[in-house]
């Protein structure tokens, strides 16, 4: 069938005249919503002005304790092992005899070389008399003057003889100290790695003396914790107030033990291949808790970050630039703001860039906040630590609440 074309282009006018019409309704809706509607309130949160602080680092090491003291005995002079002294695994002290590597004979060397010395002292005595009453004898003319050189001569072998005698002495004396071996140190002592009755000559590894109390602990320290601890400890009273602690993995079901140390070295070079520096610290073990091989951690105490800007860890969140802030406008309307982040201090994440001092920014949880979105500020009391329980707390008793909701529609159904 064919439509007339006045009837066409009066449906197509018709059709555009309704368009018009529902186009200006859209605009007037607003307009006429219900009276009761209203706008989204401010939603409540704690906002802060940022400022520059010092904040605590919380810095934890991994280290295998070691006892820088250790000492392997070994034999000093060639016998038979005739006894020991002590039980493998106890405690020795510094001095104590462990060893004996048959005295008897080296005991009986000495009183040999003691009689060698007698001997070469009354030769030397005969000799001297005999020089001297050659010297009277030449002033008189009765004797010849080789015979004089003769006797000064074998005055001379005589004192060679004693200084020789006293020598074999000395050494006699030090076989016979070496013939009992001693702890040079204080600790721990290994299993004996020669049985009693084996010859053992100088060299032979006898034990091992590891002292436990104190104990040393190498690490190594990020460049940048390294270079912020120097400068730190260059400061007056700095090396009282940073403080080794030690944490040690305890048995199954108990709490981790905890030394306090000092830390009393740090290195001046940088590693090139891991850009550590090397440090150490000093831990007492008087009650031996720790074994030197164990893997710990090591922590430092009062190792700061100084004039920083930071905010808690909750108030940093994720945005298309990366990290980021809200910071408050006039209006209190939250505006995202991408920042650098830097170190962790404890519940504060500290912020390299992107802010500035003075500006207002929201310190609380994130949940519920987008950009545009009106803030009611809460005071923030300084204390993030605080802050990220009680956020915690809300969000757990949110969870609960949600779940027996849903359990109670459960129910019903």
């Amino acid at each position: 069938m064919k439509i007339p074309y006045r009837l066409g282009q009066k449906s197509l006018l018709v059709l555009a005249v309704s368009l018009l019409l529902a186009a200006c309704g859209q605009d007037e809706a607003p307009e006429q919503a219900p009276s009761g509607a209203q706008e989204k309130p401010p939603h409540p949160v704690e906002v802060a002005e940022l400022t520059r602080q010092d904040l605590d680092l919380d810095r934890s090491y991994p280290s295998l304790l070691r006892s820088d003291d250790e000492v392997t005995l070994v034999a000093r002079v060639t016998g038979t092992l005739e006894q020991r002294h002590f039980e493998p695994g106890e405690m020795v002290e510094k001095g104590e005899v462990l060893y004996s590597i048959e005295p008897d004979v080296y005991q009986a060397a000495v009183k040999q070389r003691e009689a060698d010395l007698q001997s070469a002292r009354a030769e030397l005595e005969r000799a001297q008399r005999d020089a001297n009453r050659f010297e009277r004898l030449l002033s008189q003319n009765s004797v010849s003057r080789q015979q004089v050189d003769q006797a000064r001569s074998e005055l001379s072998v005589a004192r060679a003889s004693v200084v020789q005698a006293e020598a074999a002495l000395v050494t006699a004396r030090i076989d016979l100290d070496y013939a009992e071996v001693t702890a040079p140190v204080s600790g721990m002592i290994s299993l004996g790695r020669i049985n009693v009755g084996n010859l053992v000559s100088n060299a032979t590894e006898l034990a091992t003396i590891t002292p436990l109390d104190p104990l040393e602990v190498r690490f190594q320290l990020p460049q940048r914790d390294a270079f912020e601890l120097r400068r730190q400890r260059s400061e007056a009273d700095a090396e009282e107030m940073i403080q080794a602690v030690l944490e040690v993995p305890g048995p199954a079901g108990e709490e981790d033990d905890r030394l306090e140390g000092r830390l009393d070295f740090l290195g001046s070079r940088v590693e090139e291949g891991t850009s550590t520096v090397q440090a150490s610290a000093t831990f007492a073990n008087p009650e031996h808790r720790v074994l030197p091989g164990q893997f710990v951690r090591v922590s430092l105490e009062g190792l700061k970050r100084f004039d920083v800007l930071a905010v808690p860890e909750i108030a940093v969140g994720q945005g298309l630039m990366g990290p980021q802030v809200f910071v408050l406008d006039e209006d209190n309307v939250a505006r995202a703001r991408p920042v650098g982040l830097g170190d962790v201090a404890g519940s504060w994440h500290i912020l390299r860039d992107g802010v500035e001092p003075g500006e207002r920014v929201v310190m609380g949880d994130l949940a519920g906040i987008e950009p545009g979105v009106t803030i009611e500020p809460l005071p923030f009391d300084g204390d993030a630590q605080a802050l990220v329980e009680r956020t915690m707390q809300a969000d757990d008793a949110k969870q609960g609440a949600k779940e027996a909701s849903g359990s109670a529609g459960e129910d019903d159904t």
